[in-house]
C-alpha cells in the first residue's frame, strides 16, 4: 500500500486472526533499528554509539507520537484529544475494573468485558514472551445508564481520562451515557497501549483525554450465510473485529434461494431440505449465543428474511413457491435457483407468521426486522398459471401496476403477520431493500415512511436515492459502487469479471461521502452498511474480504497522507464526518 500505514486496531486484528507463536532466537535477539521521528515521519534509525539501545524509540511508539494526531487511534474521535508524551510499562495480569454501582445488575456483563480486554492486552503482544513487571491498571467505569437498549436513539459517547495515581499505578477513568459507549471507551484505551519490540514490553500513555462520539447511529456490516455457509466461529471472528473499530450491526443475511440454514422448529422441512447438510445449520441456542456474544462487543444484530423473491431451497417442499429453479434461470431471476414465494395461498403467510416468531425469539435484542424485498421479478409471477388466474377473479390486469399491487397484497398480509408476533401495541421498524416497490408511484401508495427505513444498494449518485430522500424516507446506505465488497472477482454466472466489478479498494470504500448523498437531506441518513455476499466467499476467505476495507468509512475529511509514521485525519467512527 506504499507506505500507508494501518493503525494499531489492524495490528491487533491480525494478531487476533493468526496463531500464537512462541518467541525465537530472532526474536529473543537484541534491536538493531529504532526510529526518530523527523518532520512528522518516523524514519528508521540504526541503534549505534549515537542512538543508543537504551534511548531508541520502537516503531509503535514512534507512530503513536510522531505528528498531530493521534495516529494510533482508529477510528480517529469525533471530540478533543490530549495525548502526553511519556511511556509506561504495563503488566497486561494486572488489570481491574471497577464499575458504578448503578450498573450493578450487569456485573456478568462487565465482567465478560473486562476478560476480553485482557486478552487484547496480550495479543498487542503477538505472541512474543514479555518481560515481566511493570505497572498495574485501574479502570474505572463511570456508566449512568443500566439500559442495554441498543437502537438508533442510543447515546454511544463516552470521555476517557488516563492520569498516574500517586501509588504509581496508572487509573483510566471512562464516563458514559451507557454501557454502549463505556465499551467503546474500552476499545480506545487498548489502543494506547502498545508493544515495545525494542524492550519486549507492552507499554501504555501515561496521559490521555479523549471525549468522543459516533457521528451515525448505523454503522454496519450486512454478511450473507446462505450462498455459502459461514460458521459460527467465521460469525464470531467478525464481530470480534467489527468491535475493535466501533461498528454497531451485524445485518444476517441468514436464508435465500441456495439454501435455508435456520433451524425453525415448527417448519423443520425448511432446514431439512434446505440446508446444505444438517451440519451446516444454525440453531435457536446458536443465534442466541451469538446474539449475546455481539450484545458484550456493542454490537446489535439485525435479522434479514428476505421475501418474496430470494426463497427456493427448503421452501419448495411446502408447495408454496412460483418457478423454483425454472430454467433458463435468465428469464426469471437474477441468479440460479430461481424462486419466489406464491402471494395467492394462504399458506405463505401462515408458515411466515411461524418463522417470524420463531426469529424474534432468537433475535429478542432487534427493534428492527429486515423484511428484504429484493429482485422480485414479475415475470416469475406472470409465468405461474395459477397466480394469473387469483388475479383475473380479483378483476385485475396483468401489467405491471398489477403485479405490483400483488406484491403490495403479499407485503402487507406478512406485515400483519409479523406484527401478530410482538408484544400487543408494538410497531417494530422495517427494513426494505431498495427495488421497483421502493420507486414512485408506488413508494408513496405501499410503504409508510414513519414505518419502513430503506436500505439503499444502488449506486450512491442515483436519482432514487434523492428521490426517496425527498418523499421523507430514512436511509441505510450501502451503495454497491463503494460499499459492495464481493465485487470484482471472477464472474461465476458470465464470463469475465461479476457483475459488480472492479474491485472496491479501501481508498474507495473509506472516501463513500454519506454527505454528499444525502445533500439537504443528509439528517435522514442513519449511516451504512458494507455487504459481502458469499457465491464466492465463506468461512475461509472471510477475513481477507472485509478487512482492512471495512475498517472505516471517511466522509470528506481530507486527502489520504502516504506517509510513514502518520496517519490522515479521517472522518470518525467508521462512516462520519470530520
Amino acid at each position: 500500500m506504499k507506505g500507508v500505514l494501518f493503525p494499531l486496531v489492524f495490528v491487533l486484528l491480525v494478531a487476533h486472526f493468526r496463531p500464537t507463536k512462541g518467541a525465537d532466537s530472532a526474536s529473543d535477539g537484541e534491536a538493531v533499528w529504532g526510529y526518530r521521528c523527523v518532520d512528522d515521519r518516523c524514519v528508521k534509525t540504526a541503534i549505534s554509539e549515537t542512538y543508543q539501545l537504551d534511548k531508541a524509540v520502537s516503531f509503535a511508539a514512534c507512530r503513536l507520537m510522531c505528528g498531530n494526531g493521534a495516529g494510533m487511534l482508529w477510528p480517529q474521535p469525533t471530540g478533543g484529544i490530549q495525548i502526553g508524551t511519556d511511556l509506561v510499562h504495563i503488566d497486561p495480569e494486572q488489570v481491574a475494573i471497577d464499575w458504578s454501582e448503578n450498573t450493578q445488575p450487569l456485573a456478568s456483563l462487565w465482567t465478560s468485558v473486562r476478560e476480553r480486554f485482557r486478552r487484547q492486552l496480550l495479543a498487542t503482544a503477538q505472541g512474543v514472551s514479555l518481560r515481566t513487571g511493570g505497572r498495574n491498571i485501574r479502570i474505572k467505569m463511570d456508566i449512568e445508564d443500566n439500559s442495554l437498549v441498543l437502537n438508533h436513539a442510543t447515546d454511544e459517547s463516552y470521555t476517557l481520562m488516563v492520569e498516574t495515581a500517586t501509588n504509581g499505578s496508572l487509573l483510566a477513568t471512562i464516563t458514559a451515557k451507557t454501557f454502549f459507549g463505556g465499551r467503546h471507551g474500552l476499545e480506545t484505551l487498548v489502543q494506547f497501549v502498545l508493544f515495545d519490540d525494542i524492550r519486549k514490553e507492552l507499554q501504555m500513555v501515561a496521559s490521555v483525554t479523549v471525549s468522543d462520539a459516533p457521528a451515525y447511529p448505523h454503522r454496519g456490516l450486512a454478511l450473507d450465510t446462505s450462498r455459502n455457509f459461514v460458521t459460527l466461529d467465521g460469525l464470531k471472528r467478525t464481530i470480534d473485529a467489527m468491535a475493535m473499530v466501533k461498528l454497531n450491526v451485524f445485518h444476517w443475511h441468514i436464508t435465500d434461494s441456495q439454501s435455508f440454514p435456520l433451524v425453525i422448529k415448527s417448519r423443520p422441512t425448511l432446514h431439512r431440505y434446505g440446508a446444505y447438510t444438517q451440519r451446516e445449520v444454525y440453531t435457536a441456542d446458536d443465534v442466541r449465543s451469538l446474539v449475546q456474544y455481539a450484545l458484550e462487543r456493542g454490537i446489535r444484530i439485525i435479522p434479514e428474511l428476505d421475501a418474496p423473491a430470494h426463497v427456493g431451497e427448503g421452501w419448495e417442499r411446502l408447495n408454496v413457491t412460483s418457478c423454483f429453479n425454472y430454467q433458463p434461470w435468465e428469464n426469471y431471476c437474477v441468479e440460479p435457483p430461481c424462486g419466489q414465494l406464491d402471494p395467492t395461498k394462504d399458506a405463505v403467510y401462515d408458515i411466515l407468521q411461524d418463522i417470524y416468531r420463531e426469529m424474534n425469539n432468537m433475535f429478542h435484542r432487534s427493534d428492527l426486522f429486515h423484511m428484504g424485498g429484493d429482485e422480485v421479478s414479475i415475470r416469475c409471477w406472470n409465468a405461474t398459471e395459477s397466480i394469473r388466474s387469483w388475479m383475473k377473479v380479483q378483476e385485475w390486469g396483468l401489467e405491471q401496476t398489477d403485479f405490483m399491487k400483488l406484491w403490495n397484497y403479499f407485503q402487507t398480509e406478512a406485515l400483519r403477520r409479523l406484527d401478530s408476533t410482538l408484544p400487543p401495541g408494538e410497531k417494530r421498524p422495517i427494513v426494505m431493500w431498495t427495488s421497483k416497490l421502493t420507486e414512485s408511484p408506488y413508494l408513496e401508495q405501499y410503504l409508510d415512511k414513519d414505518r419502513y427505513l430503506i436500505q439503499v444498494w444502488t449506486t450512491g449518485n442515483d436519482t432514487k436515492v434523492k428521490n426517496l430522500l425527498e418523499k421523507g424516507y430514512r436511509l441505510i446506505i450501502s451503495n454497491y459502487d463503494a460499499l459492495y465488497l464481493d465485487c470484482g472477482f471472477a464472474g461465476w454466472v458470465t464470463d469475465g469479471s461479476n457483475w459488480c466489478a472492479p474491485y472496491i479498494g479501501w481508498q474507495k470504500v473509506y472516501n463513500n461521502d454519506l454527505m454528499a448523498i444525502g445533500g439537504p437531506y443528509a439528517n435522514q441518513i442513519l449511516g451504512a452498511e458494507a455487504a459481502l455476499w458469499t457465491e464466492q466467499s465463506d468461512s475461509h476467505t472471510l477475513d481477507n474480504r472485509l478487512w482492512p476495507r471495512l475498517m472505516h468509512w471517511p466522509n470528506d475529511c481530507g486527502a489520504i497522507l502516504v506517509a510513514v509514521g502518520r496517519l490522515p485525519k479521517l472522518a470518525c467512527w467508521c462512516i462520519g464526518n470530520d
